[in-house]
């Protein structure tokens, strides 16, 4: 599954072109590899997202194609959040 797919099907970013930008501006790394809006996301994937001050890191539980609401936290598990000093470079 492609990895902004992913970001919007598990609700981890709300809507698909704000996945693909945040990706296409390097914020986002698979299995510690910068990643780009169509990488392949599969199954115990670790994904590392940066979100203006804070970071987060998950781990691929399932791909599915659609999911309910109830349901989008349970193709991931959530292995840590870390707030970060803002880069005024950025």
């Amino acid at each position: 599954m492609r990895l902004d797919k992913f970001l919007k099907v598990s609700r981890l970013i709300k809507r698909r072109p704000v996945a693909k930008e945040v990706a296409d501006k390097g914020r986002i790394k698979i299995n510690g590899k910068l990643a780009k809006s169509s990488s392949d996301v599969k199954f115990n994937d670790m994904i590392e997202i940066r979100f203006g001050n804070k970071i987060v890191e998950v781990r691929v539980l399932e791909t599915k194609e659609f999911t309910r609401k109830e349901d989008a936290e349970k193709m991931y598990e959530l292995i840590s959040e870390t707030r970060v000093k803002v880069d005024e470079s950025e």
